[in-house]
C-alpha cells in the first residue's frame, strides 16, 4: 500500500491539533496534581487549610479559631509560628475557649496577663512536625502513654482511645484531637476540643 502523502494544509493544521491536545493534557495532569494536593488537608473553620501557608495564616482563616488567633496576637507569638519551625499545634476551637469558667479569657486578654496567656499557649506548641500516625506509634510504644514536651515547659500525657489521640494537661484535663494532621509549611496543626492548661 502506498502512503499518500497529507496536502501542506492539513499537515499544518494537523500540527496544531496535536499541540493544543497536548496543551489540554498537560492541563488536564496540573490540574488533577492541584486537586490531589488541595486533597491532603481537611476544611477548618469553613476554609482550606493551603499547606504552603504558616501556621498563623491558616490559623486566621478558620471561623473556629477567631479567639485563639486573638489570643496569640494579644500574647506576643505571632511571629514565633510563623517563623521556620517546624511546629506541631493543638489548636484550641473557640468552642474551647468558650467553656473556660466565666470571665477567664477575658482576664487572659489583658496587657497585664501577657506572660500567663503566653505560658497557655506554648502549652499547645511542641518543636517538632509530628503527624498523628507518629504520636499514636509514640503512644504504642510507650505502653499506652506517652509524654509531650511543650516549648512551653509543660507535659501532657498523649494516649489513644478509638482511634482517636487525647491529651491530658498538668491539671487532669483531657483534650480530643477532632481534626488531625492539617499541614501547614511550618509544621502541623490538630484541631482540639479543649484549652490545655498548666499546673499552678
Amino acid at each position: 500500500m502506498i502512503a499518500v502523502p497529507w496536502p501542506s494544509r492539513n499537515r499544518k493544521e494537523q500540527k496544531m491539533l496535536t499541540s493544543a491536545i497536548r496543551s489540554l493534557f498537560a492541563a488536564s495532569i496540573l490540574a488533577a496534581g492541584a486537586a490531589v494536593a488541595y486533597a491532603e488537608n481537611p476544611m477548618v473553620g469553613g476554609a482550606p487549610m493551603l499547606a504552603e501557608k504558616n501556621i498563623v495564616e491558616n490559623a486566621a482563616n478558620s471561623k473556629d479559631h477567631t479567639t485563639l488567633v486573638a489570643a496569640v496576637k494579644a500574647a506576643g507569638l505571632v511571629e514565633t509560628l510563623q517563623s521556620k519551625g517546624p511546629f506541631t499545634v493543638f489548636a484550641p476551637t473557640d468552642d474551647a475557649f468558650g467553656a473556660l469558667p466565666a470571665g477567664t479569657l477575658d482576664m487572659l486578654l489583658k496587657p497585664e496577663n501577657k506572660d500567663k496567656l503566653a505560658k497557655i499557649l506554648t502549652c499547645h506548641v511542641v518543636a517538632a512536625d509530628a503527624m498523628s500516625s507518629t504520636i499514636a506509634r509514640m503512644i504504642e510504644g510507650d505502653g499506652g502513654a506517652h509524654d509531650v514536651k511543650t516549648i512551653g515547659g509543660c507535659i501532657l500525657k498523649a494516649k489513644a482511645d478509638g482511634g482517636k489521640i487525647g491529651l491530658t494537661d498538668e491539671t487532669g484535663g483531657t483534650a480530643w484531637v477532632t481534626i488531625a494532621d492539617v499541614k501547614q509549611s511550618n509544621g502541623v496543626i490538630h484541631v482540639i476540643n479543649k484549652v490545655l492548661l498548666p499546673k499552678g
